[in-house]
Parts: C-alpha cells; sequence; structure tokens
C-alpha cells in the first residue's frame, strides 16, 4: 500500500515493523516502500527516535540496542555531577521519620550520601555501601540478607527478596539503568531488577532517580510500568516527546 494511503501514525507502526525484522532500514528503501520523500521518512524517524522506539543512524535508523552497565566502580565517577543535581533534589522530597527502600546503585548511594543527616529516617537497603554510610547517620538501617554478590557489596536473591515482603515503606528510591518511554524504569541486571521490582512493590510511592543520560534507553529488564512511578528525579527534563509520556503517566519531575 502507498504511503499515500496510510496516516503518518499507521506509516510510523509500518517503519517500526521492518525495523525490528531487519535490524535496520535506510532512508531511500522506506520512501520507495511507502511513496513518500525522504523528508516525510526522515520527520517519522525523528518522531520515532525522540520516543526511544529506534536508533537514528546516517541515512536510516536501526533497532535500539539494550543498555548494558559498566562496572560499579567505572560508573561511581561518571555523571558525578548529574548524580550531585539529583541528590540535592530527593534530598527536598525527605522528611524526618520518613521510611524508604533504597536499591544499590552510584545515583541512590549518593542521594543516600544527602539524606543521612534526616533525623529519625528509617531505611531499608541491600546495599552495603549505603546501609555503611546511613549507619553513621540519625536514622535506623535495616541490611537485607541474601546471596552477596561481591560486583556491586550488595545482597540479592530469594532471601532478600523475603525479607522485603516483611517491610511497608513511605517510598522506595530506586536507581534506573535506562528509562524507556513505553516500558518505563529498566535494570541490566536480572537479580538487582527484582529486587527493585519487590521494593516498588511494597512502598507507598516510588521515586526514580536517573540522570538524563537514561532518557529513551532500553535495558533488559523491566521493574515497573511509567504509570506506576510516583517521581522521577533527575538533572534535567527530558524532549517533549518523553515529557508528554510523563505527562499522560501523570508521573512528576524534579
Amino acid at each position: 500500500m502507498g504511503g499515500w494511503a496510510l496516516k503518518p501514525g499507521d506509516r510510523q507502526a509500518e517503519i517500526l515493523l521492518c525495523v525490528e525484522r531487519d535490524g535496520e532500514v535506510s532512508v531511500p528503501d522506506l520512501a520507495a516502500r511507502f511513496e513518500v520523500s525522504a523528508e516525510t521518512i526522515r520527520r517519522d524517524l525523528a518522531h520515532l527516535a525522540a520516543t526511544g522506539a529506534l536508533q537514528k543512524v546516517h541515512g536510516g535508523a536501526r533497532r535500539v540496542r539494550l543498555h548494558v552497565e559498566s562496572s560499579f566502580e567505572e560508573r561511581i565517577s561518571e555523571q558525578a555531577a548529574e548524580k550531585a543535581i539529583i541528590a540535592q533534589k530527593l534530598r527536598g522530597l525527605v522528611s524526618p521519620g520518613d521510611t524508604c527502600f533504597i536499591d544499590t546503585g552510584t545515583t541512590t548511594l549518593v542521594c543516600a550520601q544527602a539524606i543521612a543527616d534526616v533525623p529519625e529516617l528509617t531505611v531499608i537497603t541491600n546495599s552495603l555501601h549505603i546501609a555503611r554510610l546511613m549507619g553513621a547517620g540519625q536514622g535506623r538501617v535495616f541490611l537485607l540478607g541474601g546471596n552477596f554478590a561481591a560486583d556491586n557489596d550488595e545482597t540479592v536473591g530469594p532471601i532478600a527478596l523475603a525479607q522485603i515482603a516483611q517491610f511497608r515503606a513511605d517510598y522506595a528510591v530506586i536507581g534506573a539503568a535506562a528509562l524507556d518511554l513505553e516500558a518505563g524504569p529498566m535494570d541490566a541486571n536480572f537479580e538487582e531488577a527484582a529486587i527493585a521490582r519487590a521494593m516498588c512493590a511494597h512502598a507507598s510511592k516510588i521515586i526514580v532517580v536517573a540522570g538524563s543520560a537514561k532518557y529513551g534507553k532500553r535495558a533488559l529488564h523491566r521493574v515497573c510500568r511509567l504509570e506506576d512511578v510516583d517521581t522521577i528525579v533527575s538533572d534535567k527534563a527530558p524532549g517533549e516527546a518523553f515529557q508528554a509520556a510523563l505527562d499522560t503517566a501523570k508521573v512528576k519531575l524534579i
């Protein structure tokens, strides 16, 4: 069917099917397939790229590649300024006497540093780094047991998941390897995603702390739906398409 007979949304849906099937497509091939101009296809690809549905490349587009994280030690020094901004913003959301889950991550670790002096704060975490840090503060810390993962100094697995279910927190503060417009916050590690998912299930509110570099990326494991998130704390606002998705999902961005 010629492109003249397709509405832009329908044509873009067809383009996505081509990308998913072939992995990579070119502007000339798409223009010929849908019988529209190359400029029309470029606009379609720009729109789809803005939503995170595909990745634009020179002369065409390709399937979005899943985000894979580097080691904890490597990530701790990355985007330090952005993480500091996020931590200070989160500090404004935390009140004395609150109870919160905090999962393992470099951004959540910086956030923990920012809230360590909040009086009577109760923190439940699977991160040894965060437990040590918060333990020196003014509140209480519960360190989850379970399988010890030395690379991230964390506990994971069924024992940790069972212990999470014994708590009910005001909110869960979770990091994210990726923030997908459709899938929501995602993690690159299966066991860490399971921990974050359990924390979200046993908290009244979900707060995702993630740098703007995570917008539009995808990782292998979904943590929760975008509409389940109450607040995203980031260093700066996303593009129009992502902001529209947040508005539709009624997610507050700070």
